[in-house]
């Protein structure tokens, strides 16, 4: 009996004295939520830049069609389709200005206003169209570069 009792002690004891290995991975775990909500919390706020940079893009695209419209007299559906597409390309621009300097960022910006041009002519009637070339660049100036 005193062996049985000696046992049951010794590992009572044990597993007291042991390492609790369910509070060690609590632990790591704690400190991979920490890693995981801090993570998420950038992104919600890369999320937040990015719905503000949108609503922006929005709004310009929206004021630029309305300045367009004032010379090109087009329908509603012209006007929701310009201003979508003019969406579309502002956002290219921000992406242009955003990674390229000097002469690369001119040319890049040069062919996309190109390629708008040609794209708003599935859009506009072809004196619209003539118009809207002529106007272009009073209301979407191409950016020039400083010569040092």
């Amino acid at each position: 009996m005193k062996k049985i009792l000696t046992i049951i002690a010794f590992f009572i004891t044990t597993s007291i004295f042991a390492q609790d290995t369910f509070t060690q991975k609590h632990s790591e775990q704690a400190h991979e939520d920490q890693k995981m909500d801090r993570m998420l919390s950038e992104l919600e706020q890369a999320e937040n830049r990015m719905e503000e940079l949108n609503e922006k893009l929005d709004k310009r695209a929206t004021e630029i069609a309305k300045a367009y419209d004032k010379q090109l007299e087009m329908t509603t559906k012209q006007f929701i389709l310009f201003e979508k597409k003019v969406e579309e390309f502002l956002i290219t621009r921000n992406k242009i200005e955003n990674n390229f300097t000097g002469k690369n960022k001119l040319a890049k910006l040069y062919n996309m206003q190109r390629e708008e041009t040609a794209e708003m002519a599935d859009i506009l009637t072809s004196i619209q169209l003539d118009v809207y070339k002529q106007i272009k660049d009073d209301i979407q100036p191409l950016e020039t570069i400083n010569k040092k």
